[in-house]
């Protein structure tokens, strides 16, 4: 590939125009003598150690302590790795981290420490990295995380100046400019550069970071907090796989992008770069470090802590930790059948006594969309509201709320606080969570091979929220209308994959409670803030969660028995449509027998054997019949029914309609309209398919006609929601049948 040219190994930044002053706020420490000489020569072997496993790694598959010459048969046959920034991670400590996509190892560490008043998470943000977005916008994590509670976290900007082909925008940035960024973040700004005396350097430093952080939570834990303190951040600066080989064929290795992955990338076949290897290698002297059976020697054991909960990876936070959560009885919180009421409203009260309930185990991570999806009721009452240190309002309250306008920050949060033990909500408007589709996914593939490792216990699930939703976006319009998150979590395993569509409040809150307590899991439920029918009451939500769909038999001719056609909604709006399909078809065609279906767990759809909800074979017969035409209204994308359906019989006879993206800022009406969802095609739809199906004569002889009065009725609301800007007067009034 094309690639940067170089002068030199290890190019300075060309200096800034800013002032000299602004190198007055770094911080200055004397550090020859932090270390004894024993300690000193300890950590040294420790690096010299660790950078050899870490290079032989990479190229060696035989002959590993190099006890005689490297041969071409002792290279692996496939050379791959990333030895570039190895050398300073092992620096910091011998690492243990997840590979992935970059940007949220900052995020991720803010909400590791909330709620943890004595953790201290070690972030070591490589340059690379601190290019995206995500990592820009982490920086202000600290602004939410109060002293008196939580722990804290030490960045440190790994600056070794390169990229894959590339230098790094930090790597070209002076002191001024980097002391002039981080303290216009709030920090306090300490370099680590002096590679003659780095071990030195690096432990006074982190020595300084650990006193300022304590200095900063023992005030704010005596009652004196300090307004806006500033916390320290260490921006390290070494060379790009430092201590491998300097150049080859005349090129910098050392130095530059060319020691970013594999630096001798052809030492199978090659008698240069093996012989570059050999003595690369050798350069570590792993004869002084390792005895005969690869044992480190004594030095170097001592730098590793005697006890087990010191060692990093084998502290309990990161591995066990999970605190279940006290989930007060939901059914006490339930409403009134028949009762108009928003969903979100309703979960928002709830939401509020799993905060009374858990004043240190549960956060809400929301993108600044709190009250305008109707959960302000987190934000009333004593330790309720939001936790934004820097906003005088919020400060040192204990809220339990971080409301950033910052989906990948909010995720990164919750994943931290998931992983070390507490429990999570994400509550945004629905079209915006495709923004951290791939954090979610690269999270869930850490949570699947977790469960496969036999010392990792489990944590709690990731608990995704939408409202706002495509049906409801008059405020917004067409750029709001977004409903593929669905499917971004139905493509997960399905072992932690979880959809939830419950259709009215009751149902929401039954859901909710479960989706708090289970483990392990990625949930995802969808919902609605407008007011919206209640059509079951709590104990009949109750039995309607537990089986995932039933027969809501109010809305279906003889209670569903001996259906001609079966309609089933999947999603709130959409439910309300078909329940107003059914009350159209009643009185337009009473001959057609219907049964009207709701399904609010998504993945019994699923065939059978491919998801843990998936319904049996017979369950499903005994739901959608094995021989009657059904048509779903599905809230989402219908390509993701069509695939949860794949596999299940009878599919010559199941139409569907959902999210087909139409829309634009209209009425909750014209959006079903425009996505062929209303219940005037819904009603369209049954007489078709039962008429198609041959099932019911009565039925085919008045068809026709029926349909296109069906459709006409269509074109009359049609007609006067563009004339006059606002649904027909009764088009949401609760239908009411006989």
């Amino acid at each position: 590939m094309p690639a940067q040219q170089l002068a030199q190994p290890n190019p300075p930044p060309d200096p800034s125009l800013l002032p000299e002053s602004i190198l007055s706020l770094k911080v200055e420490l004397n550090y020859k003598n932090v270390l004894s000489s024993q300690e000193l020569s300890a950590l040294k072997q420790f690096r010299r150690a660790a950078d050899y496993i870490a290079a032989a790694m990479i190229f060696l598959k035989s002959n590993t302590l190099i006890e005689q010459p490297i041969s071409h048969d002792d290279i692996k046959n496939r050379l791959l790795g990333h030895w570039g920034t190895c050398p300073g991670l092992i620096l910091v400590y011998g690492a243990i981290h997840e590979g992935g996509e970059l940007g949220y190892a900052l995020s991720v560490s803010f909400g590791a420490v909330m709620d943890k008043p004595d953790l201290v998470v070690v972030c070591v943000v490589g340059d690379g990295e601190a290019e995206t977005g995500p990592t820009a916008t982490a920086w202000h994590g600290y602004k939410y995380i109060d002293p008196a509670e939580s722990g804290a976290v030490i960045p440190i900007v790994h600056v070794n100046g390169f990229k894959i082909s590339e230098r790094t925008i930090y790597g070209t940035m002076d002191d001024k400019e980097m002391t002039a960024l981080f303290s216009g973040y709030g920090y306090q700004v300490r370099f680590v550069e002096d590679l003659e005396n780095i071990d030195q350097d690096l432990a006074a430093s982190m020595e300084w970071a650990l006193g300022e952080i304590h200095k900063i939570q023992k005030a704010a834990r005596s009652g004196h907090p300090i307004v806006k303190p500033r916390w320290p951040v260490l921006i390290m600066r070494t060379p790009k796989g430092w201590t491998t080989i300097k150049t080859l064929r005349g090129e910098y290795i050392e130095g530059s992008f060319r020691s970013h992955q594999v630096p001798l990338p052809d030492a199978k076949h090659d008698k240069e770069e093996l012989k570059l290897l050999q003595g690369w290698l050798e350069s570590y002297k792993p004869a002084e470090l390792f005895g005969k059976e690869g044992i480190p020697n004594d030095a170097i054991l001592s730098i590793i802590p005697e006890t087990n909960h010191l060692k990093l990876g084998q502290k309990k936070e990161f591995y066990s930790a999970y605190t279940p959560l006290d989930v007060p009885r939901w059914i006490d919180s339930g409403v009134e059948k028949g009762s108009m009421q928003s969903c979100m409203k309703v979960v928002g009260s709830f939401l509020s006594l799993v905060v009374d309930k858990n004043p240190t185990t549960f956060r809400v991570f929301s993108p600044d969309e709190l009250i305008s999806n109707k959960l302000d009721a987190l934000l009333e009452g004593p330790s309720h509201g939001r936790n934004f240190q820097w906003d005088v309002a919020s400060r040192g309250k204990g809220g339990r709320v971080i409301e950033m306008l910052s989906e990948h920050t909010c995720q990164g949060m919750l994943q931290g606080y998931t992983l070390t033990g507490r429990t999570g909500l994400f509550p945004t408007y629905e079209a915006f969570l495709g923004i951290i589709h791939t954090m979610m996914v690269q999270y869930a593939k850490f949570v699947k091979m977790g469960k496969e490792t036999t010392w990792r216990k489990s944590v709690g699930s990731l608990n995704y929220l939408e409202t706002s939703t495509w049906a409801r976006q008059e405020h917004n319009g067409f750029s709001h209308q977004n409903p593929s998150f669905i499917g971004a979590v139905l493509n997960l395993k399905p072992s932690c994959a979880r959809v939830y569509l419950p259709p009215d409040s009751n149902c929401f809150l039954s859901t909710m409670a479960h989706c708090l307590r289970a483990k392990d899991y990625v949930n995802l439920m969808v919902g609605s803030k407008q007011p919206t029918p209640v059509w079951l009451s709590p104990e009949e939500a109750d039995k309607h969660c537990i089986a995932g769909a039933s027969i809501w038999k109010f809305a279906s001719v003889e209670d569903g028995v001996r259906p001609d056609v079966v309609l089933v909604g999947i999603g709130v709006e959409v439910t309300f449509e078909v329940i107003a399909a059914a009350k159209l078809l009643r009185d337009l065609i009473p001959a057609l027998r219907v049964r009207v279906i709701n399904v609010t767990d998504l993945m019994i759809l699923s065939t059978f054997g491919s998801h843990p909800h998936a319904l049996q074979d017979e369950d499903w017969d005994a739901l959608f019949t094995w021989d009657r035409p059904v048509h779903f209204n599905y809230h989402g994308y219908p390509n993701e029914l069509k695939g949860l359906l794949f596999g299940r019989k009878g599919l010559d006879k199941v139409s569907m309609e959902g999210y087909r993206e139409e829309g634009t800022t209209t009425s909750a009406l014209d959006m079903m309209l425009q996505n062929h969802t209303s219940r005037y095609h819904v009603a369209a739809a049954a007489i078709r398919a039962a008429s198609a199906a041959k099932v019911n004569a009565a039925v085919d002889v008045d068809a026709h006609t029926t349909i296109s009065y069906i459709m006409h009725l269509a074109e009359k609301d049609r007609a006067y929601i563009y004339k006059h800007g606002a649904d027909p007067e009764g088009t949401f009034d609760v239908p009411k049948f006989q």
